[in-house]
């Protein structure tokens, strides 16, 4: 069964960039080893070399992907990573405006979603399939939906060290409190824990 899994790497106090938008460590743990990662995406994964247990687990993780949910933000960041989805078949971008000025516009498999983040994770599922898993970063967009009742899993890379400030993973998100079960798996790697976590249902 298809599954909208909240994913991103996050600081101990829960940041997932400064207040410039700037990773800092939070990435390190992608090229900190040898071993690539065997996603489905291997023309965007070839750049990753990261500890065999990162690899093994991100490799299995990503492969399950079928669809992305992004914001506008993270888009501009990375300029929606030249076309080429970081996992899955296609990303839809929640956002205002429609950019029919970038480049890859057209021609790369992104979908740009004017009438908000439940529309995008209903795309996103449908396109996925019922076998597949929908992958939501975090921040706003994932923030929004995580109050919506949207998602299902929160895959968070823990990477140790302390932010103090800056965009948060939840985003702007101050309801609550929301249960989560016990993490499923712990995966302790070079420079990060992966850790799982299934959302209960109210």
């Amino acid at each position: 069964m298809s599954k909208v899994i909240m994913a991103d790497a996050v600081s101990v106090d829960g940041f997932l960039a400064d207040e410039q938008d700037g990773v800092g460590p939070l990435h390190d743990f992608y090229f900190n080893g040898d071993t690539p990662i065997a996603g489905r995406n291997r023309e965007f994964h070839v750049s990753f070399k990261t500890s065999p247990t990162s690899a093994e687990y991100l490799g299995g993780a990503w492969s399950r992907i079928g669809s992305m949910v992004i914001g506008r933000r993270l888009f501009d960041l990375t300029n929606g990573w030249d076309g080429v989805p970081v996992a899955g078949d296609r990303v839809f971008v929640v956002t205002h405006s429609v950019p029919t000025d970038w480049e890859f516009y057209g021609t790369a498999p992104f979908t740009f979603v004017t009438d908000g983040v439940a529309s995008a994770i209903a795309q996103a599922k449908e396109l996925a399939g019922p076998d597949r898993d929908v992958a939501l970063n975090g921040g706003d967009v994932g923030g929004q939906a995580f109050a919506a009742g949207l998602v299902d899993e929160l895959d968070i890379a823990l990477v140790p060290v302390v932010f103090g400030s800056g965009k948060r993973f939840f985003g702007d998100f101050a309801a609550g409190p929301v249960l989560l079960d016990d993490p499923e798996p712990v995966i302790t790697a070079d420079r990060v824990t992966h850790l799982r976590y299934r959302v209960r249902n109210p």
